[in-house]
C-alpha cells in the first residue's frame, strides 16, 4: 500500500486503518508457526473484525462506499502476503534451528536390515544347472502354457494314457493346458535345431496333486541328450556322476526297469540311502535306496515327430523333481513346507 492510499485509508475508514496497524504487528510478532496461525485466523477468518469491517461498507455514504472496498480488498491482499512471508520465514528459521539441533553422527553405524537369500528350490536348481553346465550341456527354456501335441502327442503319450485325464492335468480347453512337464522344451529345442542335442529344461510344472509329497505347482529339471552311439551305460554314467556330486561322492545308484511313453527302455534310478549309507533304515523303507528320477533311451517314435534320422541318431532322457531332490538331501519331510512361506523353515536354508 502506497502513502496516498494510506493517507485515504485513515481519512475515510479509521477503523479499518487501525486494524491494519494492529495486524501488521500481529504477524511480524508471531513467533512460531503455531502462533501465526491463530493470527491468520484472527485476521483473515470468516469471523474475524476484517470480515466484519468489510461487510458494514454497503452502510457508509455512497460516495465513500467504492474507495472504502478498494481499500479493503488492498488491506487483504496486503495481509495475506505478509502471512505468507512470515510463514517462510518461520518455515526457514525451523529448518536451521532442526540442523543446528538434531544433527545426526554419520559415523554411527547404520540399523541392520534383514538381508534375504535365495530360496532352497531356486538353490537345488543353481546345483543341478552348474553340475550338467560343467558336463557340457545347455539350459533351454520354453513356455509353460503348452498344447495338447506337444506335452503329450509328440512325447508318444496314447490317447488314452491317464496322464491325459482331467485328474491329472490343468487344462484351458481341449487343446491348451499347463504343462505337466518339462519335456515339451524337448521337442521344441530338438524342432529347431539339428543334433548333436544336449540340453538340460528346468522350470514350472502343474499337476493337480497336493499331499505331503506332491503339489500342485513343482519344479523339474528334464534333460536331453542325443548324438551318435548313444547308449544306456552314457545314461547311467551320466547320472552317476550327477548323484555324486549333488548327494556325496560316496553315492551309488541302480537302474529299474519302468515304463515312460517317450523312453525305450525306461528305468527308474534310486540312490543309496543318505541317512544309513544303503544299510536300511525307516527313511528308505529299510531297502537302502531312495528313488531320484525317471529316465530311459529316448524312443525312436519321437524322432519322426522333429525330423531326425532315428537309425543314426540315439539319444537319452531324464526328469529330476527339484523339490524330491530337495527334500531328500536336506531332510525334509513334507513338500508343502517350500511355499508356505515360513519364515522359520526358509531361514534354515
Amino acid at each position: 500500500m502506497d502513502e496516498a492510499q494510506h493517507a485515504e485509508l485513515q481519512q475515510r475508514a479509521p477503523d479499518l486503518a487501525a486494524l491494519y496497524a494492529e495486524a501488521r504487528a500481529a504477524v511480524a510478532a508471531a513467533g512460531d508457526r503455531a502462533a501465526l496461525e491463530q493470527v491468520r485466523v484472527q485476521l483473515l477468518g470468516r469471523k474475524s473484525r476484517l470480515t466484519e469491517l468489510l461487510r458494514s461498507i454497503p452502510t457508509l455514504a455512497p460516495e465513500d462506499r467504492p474507495v472504502v472496498g478498494k481499500l479493503g480488498n488492498v488491506v487483504r491482499a496486503e495481509l495475506e502476503a505478509l502471512v505468507d512471508s512470515r510463514e517462510k520465514e518461520l518455515a526457514g528459521a525451523a529448518l536451521r534451528d532442526s540442523l543446528a539441533h538434531e544433527r545426526i553422527d554419520i559415523t554411527l553405524p547404520g540399523v541392520p536390515l534383514p538381508r534375504g537369500h535365495e530360496h532352497l528350490v531356486t538353490r537345488t536348481i543353481r546345483e543341478v544347472e552348474d553340475i550338467f553346465l560343467g558336463l557340457g550341456y545347455k539350459v533351454a527354456d520354453g513356455p509353460e502354457i503348452e498344447t495338447d501335441y506337444y506335452n503329450f502327442t509328440a512325447l508318444n503319450t496314447p490317447e488314452d494314457h491317464p496322464a491325459r485325464s482331467l485328474q491329472d492335468t490343468f487344462y484351458f480347453d481341449e487343446h491348451l493346458l499347463l504343462r505337466t512337464q518339462t519335456s515339451p522344451v524337448q521337442v521344441r529345442t530338438m524342432e529347431a535345431q539339428e543334433p548333436p542335442v544336449y540340453i538340460i529344461c528346468p522350470g514350472k510344472t502343474y499337476r493337480p496333486d497336493l499331499d505331503a509329497t506332491h503339489t500342485p505347482m513343482f519344479h523339474q529339471v528334464e534333460g536331453l541328450a542325443v548324438d551318435e552311439g548313444i547308449t544306456l551305460a552314457d545314461l547311467k554314467g551320466t547320472l552317476h556322476h550327477f548323484a555324486r556330486e549333488f548327494f556325496g561322492a560316496d553315492r551309488a545308484i541302480r537302474l529299474r526297469p519302468h515304463y515312460f511313453p517317450f523312453t525305450e527302455p525306461s528305468v527308474e534310478v534310486d540312490v543309496s540311502c543318505l541317512l544309513c549309507g544303503g544299510e536300511g533304515c525307516r527313511s528308505c523303507k529299510h531297502s537302502g535306496w531312495l528313488e531320484i528320477l525317471g529316465a530311459g533311451m529316448v524312443d525312436p517314435n519321437l524322432y519322426g515327430f522333429v525330423g531326425y534320422d532315428g537309425e543314426r541318431w540315439q539319444g537319452f532322457a531324464f526328469g529330476i523333481g527339484v523339490e524330491r531332490m530337495a527334500m531328500l538331501k536336506h531332510g525334509i519331510p513334507d513338500a508343502r513346507a517350500f511355499f508356505e512361506n515360513d519364515l522359520r523353515f526358509l531361514e534354515q536354508f
